[in-house]
Order: structure tokens, then C-alpha cells, then sequence
């Protein structure tokens, strides 16, 4: 029950919310919140209360739906869901919080497509039946269409349709690869059935294995922005309104994460076998790709956007590699590059909102006048390239340690990837806090709302960085069975992830 009431509570919240924005303007506002922290109560309920190092499922429930095709409503969380969980709650209560997000007008309906987009992201970390996880992933795509058409930027319309059609046209592939699964194994069993556990030991040949793979990689890979997947995601992060740039790269970008995490490898352990050194490849070269880009934008949500490319490519090679250590690492990127990349996007509205711009250039100095703010981006820029004692270190220095025993070339590739994060990164703060100020009224710093909710922020970074234990503790066992699952079924000695796990016996 109370996993339903994970998925249940920030519906019925939007559905409160678009109401109650005919009664008053803020009731929106107060409803969404509340509802928000209600769920994140009973998400950290689920944390204090099972025990993650069981390695079994936290908790789990499930329903008939359509009985008669094999479907049902069947959820449950693990460690690696339940941390996803809890960062997208989390991220959605900050969204609200902060003062630059809140629109000017429709706020009732802002806020209805704003929850029930987190609803549909909750549902799909802990969706087991693979129609139930595709309906999940289908809706997500609907209310954040709707925030970044009716709340976006000057070019929001543009980068609304791009992202649907994008996202829309990829999983298309996702939903031919999960009913092809499907009538497979009902023909080879007599059993047709959605249910994932059961479609972990359907017998493939190796061509049906690589087409169904495919499927469900482009979906995956489209959604996290892989290198070269990624065309909607700059014009998407830069003009969508905060709350849905702030969901989009996140928490939205690490449903790809977790689809390639739980479903593809699992599912396909001897396609994603053979398929592991071209994505291994593509991550390496999307970390390279996105700090260079970076380092050529003047607009700073574009600045912050192509950044997300060259941390989701340290996540795909920590995927594909798929050592423990690089899979625990890639969980720990996910959780902190969401809060890192979320704050980043809650500084660049606020120079908005103060300033009229996001052109690099126009700033200048700004220290002066906001100090505070400066302090906050300084550690969230350190952040980003990878500072010892904050989380985003702890995560890559676990995937290239298995990356390194994997392949020393391959590596290399990842590590020039950070000397450019260095250079943007400080390049991002010299720009628009030191130097000369340009003259220009003085701008306000951030004090409130906004002094609590990135305070929040950079002290669950540091945290990140100096005792990742409990992450690493929760995660650990789910990570493990997956893993070790997938090895199973693998033939031996073929693929780059064989070599490895023989390595590190």
C-alpha cells in the first residue's frame, strides 16, 4: 500500500493544485508542497525501515490489472530505486521551494503537470511489469511537453516539439522491443506475461537478443542524452522554466540510467555483452563531447545542459564496464550530479531573474553585490570538476577504477574529459563573479528561500563526498544481484564485462 501511495499522493496533489489555483494564486504552491513532503516522509520511512543490506526487495505489492494479456500492477523498491526515489522527491520539493520557479500565470496547472510528471517518474523506479513501466515512462513525456511549451524560454515551442519528438520517436523502439519480448516468450513457454522476473529467463537466439537490445538501448540512451542521441537536450535543459529544468537533467536523465541498469543488461545479458565496447566508447567520447562543447557556450543553461552530456557519458562507461565498483559508482554520479546540476540550474535562474540574461557576457563582478550566491556556485562548480571531498568525486574515481582495470586507453579518455571540466568550470565562475564589474544596478544576493534551499544542497554534496557509506550501503546489494545475474547468464569468455569480472576474481 504504501507504494502506491508513493505514485498516488503527487497525482492527487496536482489534481488539489490545478483546483486550488482557482481559489487563491499561492494555493498551488502550498499544495504541491505539502504533498511533495508527505511523500518524501514515507520514502525515508522505507529507507529507516527495510534493510537495504538484505539484498531482497525493500518492499513490494501487486495487483491484477489485465489478467487475461499477463499484466499487472506490480511495484517494488530496492536500494537502487529507493535512492532514485528519494532524489526525485527531494529535487521536486526543491523546485517548489526556490522563488524563480514559480510561474506568473496558470499556476494550478503548472503545478498539476509538474506533479504528475514526479508521479510518473516514482512509478517508473518501481515499475516490475514491463507494461506498467512503459505506461510510467509514457506519461512523463506529456506534462513535461506541457512545462516547457507553456512556461519555457523565448524558443520554448521549438524545444517542447523537439523533446517529444525525440523522446516520443525513440520510444517507439522501446515498445516493439517489449512486445517482441513478450510473444517470445509466451511462443517458447505457453506463458505471455509483462512480469520482468519471468522475462529474465527467456531463452533468445543471438539475433532476436541484439534487435530487442537495440530497442530498448535507444529509448535508454535518447532519454539520458548519449552521445550522439542527445540533439534535444541542450534547446530542452536551456529553455524549459526552472521546476522542469531541474526534472529534466535531474532526475529525468537517470531513468535512462536506471532502464539500462535493471532492464537492458539484465534482459540481454549476451547482446549488451557483445554491444558493451561501442558503448563504452560512446560514454568516453560523450565526456570528451560535452566539456568541449561547454567550454564554446555563452549562454549559461546551455553552459549547464552540455555539462549533463559529459557526466551522463562517465554513467554509461560505469554502466558497460559493469564492475561492482563502477556500478556503485554510477550511482552515486546519478544522486549527486541530480543535486550538482539542479542547484547549478536554480543559480542561472536566479542571475536571470535578476540581471534579465543568461549571456555569459553580461555578467561581471558579481561577487560584490551577491556574494553568497558566488559561494554557492564556486562549491557546485567545484563540484563539477570532480573536487575531492564532494560527491561527483567519490562516483568518478569508482568508475575509472574499474575502467582502469578493464583498459588503461580507455580510461584515458575519461580523465582528459575532467582537465576540460576544470577549465569550464572555473572559466563559468571567473566570468560572471570575478573580475571587472560591469556597470549595471546592484543585483540582490540570495538570502530566504533560496539561502535554505541551496544551503540544503551543498551540504548533501559535501556529505556525498566525505561519507557516501550509507548511498554505497543501500545501493550495494541490489546492485550486486543485478550484476551478478547478468554475468550468469553471459557465455563465458566472450565480451569486454567478462574479461573484467575474470580480472576481479
Amino acid at each position: 500500500m504504501m507504494l502506491a501511495l508513493l505514485i498516488c499522493i503527487p497525482l492527487l496533489g496536482g489534481l488539489l493544485a490545478w483546483a486550488a489555483g482557482r481559489v487563491h494564486a499561492r494555493a498551488p504552491h502550498v499544495v504541491s508542497l505539502a504533498a511533495l513532503a508527505l511523500d518524501l516522509c514515507l520514502a525515508i520511512r522505507v529507507w529507516a525501515r527495510g534493510n537495504a543490506q538484505s539484498g531482497a526487495w525493500l518492499a513490494q505489492a501487486q495487483w491484477p490489472w489485465i489478467p487475461r494479456m499477463g499484466i499487472s500492477v506490480n511495484l517494488a523498491l530496492d536500494g537502487l530505486g529507493l535512492l532514485l526515489v528519494l532524489l526525485t522527491l527531494f529535487l521536486g520539493v526543491m523546485s517548489i521551494v526556490i522563488p524563480s520557479s514559480e510561474p506568473r500565470d496558470r499556476r494550478g496547472f503548472f503545478h498539476f503537470n509538474l506533479m504528475w510528471a514526479i508521479s510518473a517518474t516514482v512509478a517508473v523506479f518501481m515499475a516490475l511489469d514491463l507494461f506498467l513501466f512503459y505506461t510510467a515512462w509514457e506519461l512523463m513525456l506529456v506534462p513535461m511537453y506541457f512545462l516547457i511549451a507553456g512556461w519555457g524560454g523565448e524558443n520554448r515551442v521549438r524545444a517542447a516539439v523537439k523533446f517529444f519528438v525525440f523522446t516520443q520517436a525513440s520510444s517507439l523502439f522501446l515498445l516493439i522491443a517489449i512486445v517482441a519480448l513478450y510473444f517470445i516468450h509466451g511462443a517458447s513457454t505457453g506463458i505471455y506475461t509483462f512480469d520482468y522476473t519471468t522475462l529474465l529467463h527467456t531463452a533468445l537466439s543471438h539475433r532476436a537478443g541484439a534487435w530487442l537490445m537495440l530497442g530498448f538501448f535507444l529509448a535508454f540512451a535518447v532519454k539520458l542524452g548519449v552521445f550522439p542521441l542527445h540533439g534535444w537536450l541542450p534547446d530542452a535543459y536551456a529553455e524549459a522554466p526552472l521546476a522542469g529544468s531541474i526534472l529534466l537533467a535531474g532526475v529525468m536523465a537517470k531513468t535512462g540510467a536506471y532502464g539500462l541498469i535493471r532492464f537492458c543488461l539484465p534482459l540481454f545479458p549476451h547482446a549488451s555483452s557483445s554491444f558493451s565496447l561501442a558503448a563504452m566508447i560512446l560514454g568516453a567520447a560523450a565526456i570528451v563531447y560535452g566539456a568541449l562543447m561547454a567550454l564554446g557556450q555563452t549562454d549559461l543553461k546551455r553552459l549547464i545542459a552540455y555539462t549533463s552530456v559529459s557526466h551522463m557519458g562517465f554513467v554509461v562507461l560505469g554502466i558497460y564496464v559493469w564492475g561492482q565498483l563502477s556500478l556503485q559508482g554510477v550511482v552515486l554520479q546519478m544522486i549527486s550530479h541530480g543535486i550538482t546540476v539542479a542547484a547549478l540550474f536554480m543559480i542561472a535562474a536566479a542571475l536571470e531573474k535578476r540581471t534579465g540574461s543568461r549571456d555569459i557576457a553580461q555578467y561581471g563582478g558579481l561577487w560584490y553585490s551577491a556574494p553568497r550566491l558566488g559561494g554557492f556556485t564556486v562549491v557546485f562548480a567545484l563540484a563539477l570538476m570532480g573536487l575531492p571531498g564532494l560527491g561527483t568525486f567519490v562516483g568518478e574515481v569508482l568508475i575509472l577504477l574499474d575502467t582502469f582495470r578493464l583498459s588503461i586507453s580507455l580510461a584515458v579518455i575519461p580523465i582528459a574529459g575532467t582537465v576540460f571540466a576544470v577549465v569550464y568550470a572555473l572559466w563559468m565562475v571567473q566570468r560572471i563573479f570575478m573580475g571587472e564589474a560591469l556597470p549595471r544596478p546592484h543585483i540582490a544576493d540570495c538570502k530566504g528561500r533560496e539561502l535554505a534551499a541551496l544551503g540544503i544542497m551543498a551540504v548533501l554534496i559535501v556529505w556525498l563526498g566525505l561519507y557516501p557509506g550509507p548511498f554505497l550501503d543501500t545501493s550495494a546489494p541490489s546492485v550486486t544481484a543485478i550484476r551478478q545475474s547478468a554475468l550468469d547468464a553471459r557465455p563465458a569468455g566472450k565480451g569486454s564485462m567478462e574479461r573484467l569480472a575474470r580480472l576481479m576474481q
